[in-house]
């Protein structure tokens, strides 16, 4: 055989490697730089939801210890985003969301709270109804 074929179909089989090898390189990085970007719309998500969620839930929360009327716009809101946490969360979350839900709405059923009960509440610390799920939220950012 020739020496010039030979080194031809040499040179041809290196560049065929070498463009293969350059190719699967870059489908690895753009795969991996696609689950990175997925990864971390779904942090920005679930983190959207929990600021949403400790929102209305805190206000839904300083309602029912003044009012004995609930919230019905606020309570939906509170069980819609939990709703979406199913979707979007652990179910440690949805536990200890679920279990806010149903502190607010225990909280309708006894008697309103005057400003001096809320501000003693403050200071031992009992008015920290989302104490809990702020924790889950951190454990499960961390992860």
């Amino acid at each position: 055989m020739d020496a010039s074929i030979i080194s031809g179909f040499a040179a041809l089989a290196g560049a065929a490697i070498g463009g293969l090898t350059s190719a699967a390189a870059a489908w690895f990085t753009q795969r991996n730089v696609a689950q990175i970007r997925w990864v971390s719309s779904q942090a920005l998500r679930r983190q959207d939801l929990y600021r949403d969620f400790i929102e209305v839930a805190a206000k839904c929360y300083m309602h029912a210890l003044q009012h004995d009327r609930p919230d019905v716009p606020g309570v939906v809101q509170v069980y819609s985003n939990i709703s979406r946490m199913r979707a979007l969360c652990s179910s440690e979350i949805v536990e200890t969301a679920e279990d806010v839900a149903q502190r607010i709405l225990a909280a309708y059923a006894r008697p309103d709270k005057s400003f001096i009960e809320l501000r003693a509440m403050v200071n031992d610390h009992t008015i920290d109804l989302l104490h809990d799920f702020s924790q889950a939220c951190r454990l499960e950012q961390d992860l």
